[in-house]
């Protein structure tokens, strides 16, 4: 077993696609066939797999959820940091803050279409931590 941690700097609310990390990370572990899991350190942020293809799929995302959990919601308490903090804490419970991929042939067994993202969610920049663990078949 292998792990490492990548640190992702974002530059405030977007997702940010970060397969290519990950990739060489596998790469130089040489495990062939396994699993190659990720967890996210924080929990203002969140970690998905969606379309790297086209960019205006990440900007529908950014949409439907600003929609469903929009920045400055009276009803939230939790304004410590700001009018985007407890939106970014609704948004990592209705994400997730870990994926798990396989390994196959030495490479993530991701789709044509795949990427792994980081999704920040406050406005300001951040500097996020990504524990990346490779286990062997």
């Amino acid at each position: 077993m292998k792990q490492t941690t990548l640190t992702i700097e974002t530059p405030g609310r977007r997702l940010i696609d970060f397969t290519r990390k990950v990739d060489l990370v596998v790469a130089d572990s040489g495990i062939r066939t396994g699993l190659c899991h990720l967890f996210l350190q924080h929990t203002s942020a969140s970690l998905l797999i969606n379309e790297n293809a086209d960019p205006d799929v990440l900007t529908d995302l950014e949409t439907f959820l600003s929609d469903l959990v929009p920045d400055g919601d009276s009803r939230f308490i939790h304004t410590a940091e700001g009018p985007d903090d407890m939106p970014a804490h609704v948004r990592n419970m209705l994400t997730q803050t870990s994926l798990t991929v396989p390994v196959t042939n030495g490479r993530l067994a991701l789709g044509t279409w795949q990427g792994i993202f980081l999704w920040e969610h406050r406005h300001r920049p951040h500097r996020r931590k990504v524990v990346v663990t490779l286990a062997p078949a």
